[in-house]
């Protein structure tokens, strides 16, 4: 089995923005030249995470919107009495998870027909990276 490792930075423009990264995550299993194994995709920061889902501004909106609902902007988190005010993106993190693991075949990533992947951001404007790692034959 072989292993290949890469790292992405990210710093975005919004606090909250979905990123499609399936692109450079192709680009990554190319020079990994691994044929079949998983391509696990780690953010590597507590206020943002990786969805697998649908290309869709609508959608997009709509996982945004929601995950308001579930960890809407709030003073009054705990959290923020250390003097921090991302509370929310902590908890919009958990929500999603911080990764995925998606399966390789035939040196593809083995997405269904409409499937993407996004680095999620919940508290950007600064730098910060995603671990790729690759592992098979």
């Amino acid at each position: 089995m072989k292993t290949h490792t890469e790292y992405l930075w990210f710093e975005t423009k919004t606090r909250k923005e979905l990123v499609r990264i399936t692109p450079q995550l192709d680009e990554i299993l190319k020079r990994s030249g691994v044929k079949d194994g998983m391509l696990l995709v780690s953010a590597m920061h507590i206020t943002a995470g990786i969805i697998v889902n649908d290309d869709e501004s609508g959608l997009h909106r709509d996982i945004m919107e929601w995950l308001e609902k579930v960890a809407p902007v709030d003073p009054n988190y705990a959290h923020h009495r250390t003097g921090e005010d991302n509370g929310d993106a902590h908890l919009k993190r958990i929500t999603v998870h911080h990764q995925a693991l998606i399966p390789v075949t035939d040196g593809r990533l083995d997405l269904g027909p409409w499937e993407q992947c996004f680095y999620a951001e919940f508290d950007g404007r600064r730098r910060k990276r995603v671990v790729v790692k690759v592992m098979g034959v």
